[in-house]
């Protein structure tokens, strides 16, 4: 198979960025980011236009997702630990390492079973509300979607919603990677957004970590496609008797420590990065 330039480079700029200890940081050439005011989202989707929107907008999404699975351009292999999904009792944050554009859906179809008439929530960054990749805006601007922003006020309405969201019982999906390196194995260091959410709301995180095979599938690019097996690990609770900031660090430091166990089990392999700084 003759590999794609673009995607090759890409994992060439990923090894690089993992030699300089560059874990959070974008590989992709994204658009530039647009500033989202407050008057330009509803995050609950309390107005008439937005709940329409939305509705179109997951009809379309899981066509389109689920044409892909069945044509194997997305493959689950194996769902484990499934049980710590139905065990939760509240809204909670869900977590998951970020190799791909289509593993939000992964969860999704994975979860959707269990879910009765309720949706996942997915934290997105900024540029992908207000400035998305073509052909997909729509969707990303009205699948249960919550963008961040760099507006001050636009994201106390965004944190507000949070709570919200989090005290009806609902899940939401946060990278704490923060950037998608594509096809990367190793779970990264994580930033505490998701663990700030968490602790704030007093409510549990659950880490997913999803491994990866190649398949006997090419992806039309010059790669094989990948074999998901997505591992639902234990929820992580707050502890009471933890401050607010300890319990961020607490549940960071074990989501990872989740993650990185999967990771050498599966892969029976040591996790090192080759990062020279």
């Amino acid at each position: 198979m003759e590999k794609s330039e673009q995607k090759l480079k890409l994992l060439q700029k990923i090894e690089e960025y993992e030699k300089l200890g560059l874990f959070n940081d974008d590989v992709e050439d994204d658009p530039e980011s647009i500033e989202l005011l407050p008057n330009k989202i509803d995050y609950l989707n309390e107005k008439l236009s937005s709940k329409f929107a939305t509705f179109l907008a997951n009809m379309a999404g899981t066509k389109f997702f689920e044409k892909m699975i069945k044509n194997k351009q997305v493959i689950i292999k194996d769902v484990i630990g499934i049980e710590n999904f139905t065990s939760l009792k509240s809204g909670a944050i869900i977590t998951c390492n970020h190799f791909n554009v289509f593993d939000n859906y992964a969860i999704w179809h994975t979860i959707k079973p269990y879910m009765g008439k309720k949706r996942l929530w997915k934290v997105i960054k900024e540029g992908n509300y207000t400035n998305p990749p073509p052909g997909f805006g729509f969707i990303l601007r009205n699948c249960n979607t919550l963008p961040l922003s760099s507006n001050t006020e636009t994201m106390k309405k965004f944190l507000k919603s949070i709570k919200v969201l989090l005290g009806r019982g609902e899940k939401i999906l946060v990278y704490p990677e923060q950037a998608m390196w594509w096809n990367y194995k190793k779970p990264r260091p994580l930033k505490e957004g998701a663990f700030r959410f968490a602790a704030t709301n007093n409510v549990p995180v659950l880490p997913i970590f999803i491994t990866l095979q190649d398949s006997d599938v090419e992806d039309g690019e010059g790669f094989f496609v990948q074999e998901y097996t997505i591992h639902f690990l234990p929820p992580i609770y707050p502890d009471e008797n933890k401050s607010r900031n300890e319990n961020i660090n607490f549940m960071k430091d074990e989501n990872y420590r989740l993650w990185k166990e999967v990771y050498e089990s599966f892969y029976k392999t040591k996790l090192v990065y080759n990062t020279e700084k």
